[in-house]
């Protein structure tokens, strides 16, 4: 049995992509002892146990080991641009140890994937827990579902136009309250700023039941150049149409995944898709169908394991 101490980091985005992460790891057998940035104190004893591997969030288990000079092998999943702050503050710090012999990448985007030459370094889009995300089987109170951050002049004017030509649709938003706060100050209607928000969500459970909550999820893809964020398989998990905007990478979806182009084509697809349920239907099927068989947490986590205990 593989000892794992896995890094929940601070973001809410990869406190859910670890989780995730950490779920496959368990269901492949490993004995897993996570340490929370944000609620755990670091002790001797932690950093003294005889594990196999640190496992963290862009360069959160990296710079753990760096910092306390441990010996075990590290992994590495980047769903982030690693040579960006988005990775972290200290990011230019810890780029060269990625190129050591017992440190191994794994990177979401297969365009800045093929970019680096980080010996170590492997193609592996998002994944998620099929046992945690999954339709509960309720009826959804909101038609739309948007995730993330308004923090640009284009994304809040977008979602903003979004509610006012569908007025006669529920609209849920979800964010941290201070992306809340900074989107209202910013925003032309502040009044449907405070309808559509419902708070941020930090776990797995709370995400699984409000993408449930809703019959449409969309996606504004920021990080990356083809990747598609961890939403899209979160949503498809929980048998919920999924609407992108276009990456090359809806490719890994077999053509099944509808896409739009513009403004304009986004809302001719929500009112399309919520009106035909048969269409609904298969591509929520087929769609989950695909990510079950590729993008589970067991199945991905079981390469990277395998990656590993190749050197």
């Amino acid at each position: 049995m593989k000892k794992i101490l896995a890094i929940l980091p601070v973001s809410i985005g990869g406190r859910l992509t670890t989780s995730s992460i950490i779920d496959g790891f368990r269901q492949n057998n490993c004995d897993v002892t996570v340490y929370d940035e944000i609620f755990d104190e670091m002790t001797d004893e932690l950093l003294d146990s005889d594990y196999d591997y640190i496992a963290g969030y862009d360069f959160s288990g990296l710079k753990i080991k760096i910092d306390n000079k441990l010996k075990m092998p590290s992994i590495n999943y980047f769903s982030d641009d690693i040579r960006s702050k988005t990775s972290g503050p200290e990011w230019e710090k810890y780029l060269e140890y990625l190129n050591e012999d017992d440190n191994y990448t794994f990177y979401w985007d297969k365009v800045l994937t093929g970019y680096e030459t980080f010996k170590n370094i492997h193609y592996l889009p998002h994944f998620v827990n099929f046992e945690i995300y999954k339709d509960l089987g309720i009826e959804p109170e909101f038609d739309i579902m948007f995730a993330g951050r308004l923090d640009t002049d284009y994304r809040l004017s977008f979602f903003e136009e979004l509610i006012t030509k569908l007025p006669h649709l529920k609209v849920a938003w979800y964010a941290i309250e201070r992306h809340y706060d900074d989107a209202r100050k910013r925003a032309q209607y502040p009044e449907l700023i405070d309808l559509c928000y419902q708070g941020f969500i930090d776990c797995e459970e709370d995400m699984a039941r409000a993408i449930n909550n809703a019959k449409i999820v969309f996606n504004m893809n920021s990080q990356g150049i083809s990747s598609l964020n961890y939403r899209t398989f979160q949503t498809v998990a929980c048998k919920r149409l999924m609407l992108s905007d276009y990456r090359e990478e809806l490719a890994l979806f077999e053509g099944e995944m509808p896409y739009y182009e513009d403004f304009s084509d986004l809302i001719f697809k929500i009112e399309n898709y919520l009106e035909d349920k048969e269409a609904y239907n298969k591509v929520v099927e087929n769609c989950y169908n695909i990510a079950k068989y590729s993008h589970n947490s067991k199945d991905c986590t079981r390469y990277m394991l395998k990656v590993v205990s190749k050197n």
